[in-house]
């Protein structure tokens, strides 16, 4: 039993009644183990779907056992075919300087495929229709097998049919024809495939030549030899004529430089230091003004001696001025020539620059053709070396199947058919019945969406199972309820509060008609819902389901009936108002009931009934179907009777519509105890009660728990 869930129960009596009375209850669906089956679970399904594996097994082995009864007896026979030399001439083929002829050079593959082709076994099947009408291509191909004999160099062939004479003839034309072809055929196709060989030669040859030749000319025309190669050549030249030409240039601004010193006055001093006869002229210059300071200490200025001095010294002086002219116009002209060299050395130098710059951009370019050109020599030089050792190869074969297929095991008649074990079919056939039956119903197993035992809803839905109602055979049968009569209503005489206690007599009742395991299923049911809250009473509750089906008007029918034999005063409510099932179970008059009393201002007491067998015991019907059963639930006139009924009763059941698709029941569930859900064994889908969980937990309703219905034993 599931107790262990502690929840508050309902409100003080006060006027509180709208808010939840318990919290919801936290629930998931079990995913992670739903394929993990153990030997329990797998006795389970074996248990459960026993008519599908026997009668799937009683199919299957009933035609196993017509085939084996039916079988005729059938002959075999077969020969065997040399197909190849059995001793070694690899020292033979040595002059092909090639290993791999040495091994065998069949596809014995696709040897066999073309022995059972149609265009070979057509002129045998043309053969054996004239003995055997009957024999066709595709009749021939499915008796005969044709395979290689391990590793070796021969070929069985074998037939059966259901006549040992009709086997020897059609091996005998099989045979005489296979012979014939290892002679005309084999060797005709590979003279074929020399001449075409040959035939291709020249063009490929010539298709080398052509290419070498276009790469002969490429290098010579680029003077390109090898990408690497040339990228490292122009690097390296492009390094050095960087280097050329900073050299350069800075010997070109040291010369504009220089040329910009002469031009200036103090250039012109400095460079005049270096000028031999310009120095000669100022030392003479200095000389006779050293003598003319002299002699002015001796002489007048205008003496003889003065004047000549003076003369010479003047003299001098135009000859100074005219050197040093001339002495700079030198000068300025060779470092003018100078610069105009390096000038020009560093344009020639940055035009060789450029063109190498050039060539490595077009590098690329010119590697991707030589690659190319490279492949492509490559491609039609190995097509041209595999076309030479084909020819090599078709010449060798040529060689060898110039020696006949030999018939080394001819065929023969079989005396006896063969040995037909029914024993072991049938044995065989009855396992591969089993096996089959219990696969099929592993595969129904899997397909069932449904819950089959208890413990796996318990598992699946991780929520308190609070009980299992066991498969009751009285239920469905229908005995439970009498033959419909007129009920009378009972009219209460005093208020609602006043008459009620009354109902709570117990008398003696007559279970007899119920198995103790279904009653006791729901003692148990019954003690766990008041378990759930252990400081106050569970008052009101609603029952549902995820589908129409489950059960929930009957398990809430007989639970009220328990809790009234229990010795509470209980009031079951049909609060289904689009398909009520309440009255039909009582056995009470549908004519007016909760719809009546919602949408009109008749009495309490004019709806409120009794069991014509259990007087005690407070029933509602639905009442006359409403067009809107969604607007009478939620008016505040339904709050209201729920409140009264909540004050009144020890326990208020209300029968409510299903949980997916219809929002009646989360109308009235926020002002009860909590909702009890039912769920039918063997009926109930999963996926749609997952849908009905979630809809709640949504919704944040107060689940009580889960009432597992229909347990059959599994």
């Amino acid at each position: 039993m599931e107790n262990n869930s502690s929840q508050p129960s309902s409100s003080d009596q006060n006027r509180n009644f709208s808010s939840p009375f318990l919290q919801t209850q936290p629930f998931t669906e079990s995913e992670g183990q739903e394929n993990d089956w153990n030997f329990r679970d797998f006795l389970g399904i074996l248990r459960r779907r026993s008519l599908i594996i026997a009668g799937v097994a009683t199919v299957v082995m009933a035609i196993v056992v017509s085939q084996a009864l039916s079988q005729k007896p059938e002959y075999e026979g077969n020969f065997r075919l040399l197909v190849e030399p059995v001793n070694d001439d690899t020292k033979m083929l040595d002059v092909v300087k090639d290993a791999n002829v040495a091994k065998s050079s069949l596809d014995y593959e696709s040897q066999i495929q073309v022995l059972k082709s149609p265009e070979l076994m057509g002129n045998i099947v043309k053969q054996l229709q004239g003995s055997y009408p009957e024999i066709d291509y595709d009749s021939l191909l499915n008796s005969l097998t044709i395979i290689r004999l391990g590793t070796t160099k021969i070929i069985e062939v074998r037939y059966r049919s259901n006549d040992a004479n009709k086997t020897k003839v059609v091996l005998n034309q099989i045979a005489t024809d296979y012979l014939n072809y290892s002679l005309e055929k084999r060797q005709t196709k590979l003279r074929q495939g020399i001449q075409f060989v040959e035939k291709q030669l020249p063009s490929l040859q010539k298709r080398v030549d052509e290419i070498q030749k276009d790469l002969q000319n490429f290098r010579q025309k680029y003077d390109f030899i090898d990408p690497d190669t040339q990228a490292e050549q122009i690097a390296s030249q492009v390094n050095i004529l960087s280097g050329q030409r900073l050299a350069v240039n800075q010997q070109l601004a040291q010369a504009r430089a220089n040329l910009a010193g002469l031009q200036a006055q103090d250039g012109e001093l400095a460079a005049l230091n270096n000028a031999t006869v310009y120095q000669q002229l100022i030392i003479q210059v200095r000389q006779l003004e050293t003598q003319i300071a002299a002699e002015s200490a001796r002489f007048q200025s205008d003496s003889p001696n003065m004047r000549t001095l003076k003369e010479k010294r003047d003299n001098l002086l135009p000859l100074l001025r005219q050197e040093a002219q001339r002495f700079l116009d030198v000068k300025v002209a060779d470092v003018a020539t100078q610069v105009q060299t390096l000038e020009v050395q560093s344009q020639e130098l940055a035009k060789a620059e450029q063109k190498l710059e050039e060539r490595r951009k077009q590098l690329p370019v010119l590697t991707r053709q030589y690659t190319e050109m490279q492949r492509t020599l490559q491609v039609a030089t190995e097509s041209l070396n595999r076309f030479l050792a084909t020819r090599e190869t078709l010449q060798i074969q040529v060689a060898q199947t110039e020696l006949p297929w030999q018939l080394i095991q001819a065929p023969s008649k079989p005396e006896s058919p063969l040995s037909s074990d029914i024993k072991r079919n049938l044995i065989s056939g009855f396992f591969a019945s089993l096996a089959i039956g219990i696969g099929i119903a592993i595969l129904i197993e899997k397909l069932d969406n449904t819950y089959h035992t208890a413990a796996a809803l318990k598992e699946k839905i991780k929520l308190p199972l609070l009980g299992t109602i066991p498969f009751e055979k009285q239920l469905q049968n229908g005995q439970h309820g009498t033959t419909k009569q007129n009920i009378p209503i009972v009219r209460v005489t005093d208020s609602l509060r006043e008459s009620v206690p009354g109902l709570a007599v117990i008398p003696d009742q007559d279970y007899s008609n119920y198995s103790p395991k279904f009653l006791e299923a729901l003692r148990v049911l019954c003690t766990n819902i008041q378990l759930l809250s252990s400081d106050r009473p569970i008052r009101s509750i609603i029952i549902s389901s995820a589908m129409s089906g489950d059960g929930k008007s009957t398990v809430a029918f007989h639970l009220a009936q328990i809790a009234t034999a229990m010795g509470q005063r209980v009031l079951l409510i049909d609060a289904d108002l689009r398909q009520p099932t309440i009255h039909t179970l009582s056995n009470l008059n549908n004519l007016w009931g909760l719809s009546n009393l919602i949408s009109t201002n008749l009495p309490v007491k004019e709806v409120i009934r009794q069991l014509p067998s259990m007087n005690e015991l407070s029933v509602i019907t639905s009442g006359p179907i409403p067009p809107d059963p969604t607007k009478l639930l939620s008016s505040e006139k339904m709050k209201r009777l729920m409140e009264e009924f909540h004050n009144s009763f020890d326990l208020v059941i209300y029968d409510a519509p299903v949980l997916v698709g219809l929002a009646d029941a989360s109308l009235i569930a926020p002002h009860t105890n909590g909702i009890l859900l039912v769920v039918r064994m063997d009926k109930t889908d999963s996926s749609v009660l997952k849908r009905a969980l979630d809809n709640l937990k949504l919704s944040r309703m107060s689940v009580l728990g889960v009432v597992g219905n229909a347990q059959k034993n599994n």
